[in-house]
């Protein structure tokens, strides 16, 4: 178990059905060049073997196994996880995703040089099921360095599409989340997305513009019905954001990110198709 006294950062896994990676992403926190985090894995009822993997690391004192009942969607496992932190800050890491030995290090230092910062994102490599890279580098158009969460809010809105990236990607304050009533599953397909948002506008975001974090792409279907579904979330996402403050998103902006998110929906469609061929 950890010490006593509280960490700076939590990383946090809410794992299920990761027994096939877990492993990979525990060590890939425990490598960090950064030193004062916690680590704490949730696994969710998982009946491949999950649980089982996370404990073969709970000897390390950085680390905490705890489980999950089942239900509740992924905000039940994620609220589980996250309100267990006790960093000042907080990243949550997918159980099948990894951070580059200096994430942790890169994203605290750029805390501290800018007090403002409410929340730090990077770019990541996009890599297959065997962990090959497919994109060397992606995420965070347009944004660099510190900008204005409600220049980044609305920056993510016009995209059509998470710009933040995954949420391995993005360090942010735990205070502030726990503030907005934790993870926001309003649009299930947007729980990340809409998250960060929501602490994005208490300040400042620092994007930093070259890959701290893997992301997994899974090859599993991806159906027109499920990017239609998509799609409509993140206009019903949009249209919130614009009724909550309509300083912050003109109805040009929604309907740019409207349109935007269903053409990304199909492009996304179709490069798992291609991806799926190339794995078979």
């Amino acid at each position: 178990m950890p010490s006593s006294s509280s960490p700076r950062v939590s990383v946090v896994i809410p794992a299920f059905q990761n027994a096939e990676y877990l492993a990979e992403t525990i060590e890939s926190v425990l490598k960090q060049t950064f030193t004062d985090f916690e680590l704490i894995v949730a696994d969710h009822s998982s009946t491949d073997g999950s649980h089982e993997v996370a404990l073969g690391f709970a000897e390390d004192p950085r680390v905490t196994v705890l489980t999950t009942e089942a239900g509740g969607g992924a905000k039940r496992n994620w609220d589980r996880v996250s309100q267990a932190a006790r960093g000042e800050l907080i990243k949550l890491l997918p159980g099948d995703d990894t951070l580059l030995p200096t994430c942790l290090e890169e994203q605290v230092a750029a805390f501290d040089a800018h007090p403002s910062a409410v929340l730090v994102a990077s770019r990541r490599t996009l890599t297959d099921a065997k962990g090959k890279p497919i994109v060397a580098s992606r995420g965070l158009p347009g944004l660099s360095g510190l900008v204005s969460g409600r220049d980044a809010v609305r920056a993510t809105v016009r995209a059509g599409s998470n710009i933040f990236g995954e949420p391995g990607c993005v360090l942010m304050r735990r205070d502030l989340l726990e503030a907005k009533g934790w993870w926001d599953d309003t649009d299930p397909y947007l729980i990340d997305e809409a998250t960060y948002a929501a602490v994005a506008l208490e300040g400042d975001v620092v994007a930093i513009d070259r890959p701290l974090a893997t992301f997994r792409v899974s090859v599993g279907q991806w159906s027109v019905r499920l990017a239609r579904q998509q799609a409509g979330q993140a206009a019903a996402f949009h249209r919130r954001l614009r009724a909550a403050d309509p300083t912050l998103l003109s109805a040009t902006d929604v309907r740019i990110g409207n349109a935007k998110a269903l053409a990304t929906s199909f492009l996304r469609r179709a490069a798992y198709v291609v991806l799926r061929r190339r794995m078979s």
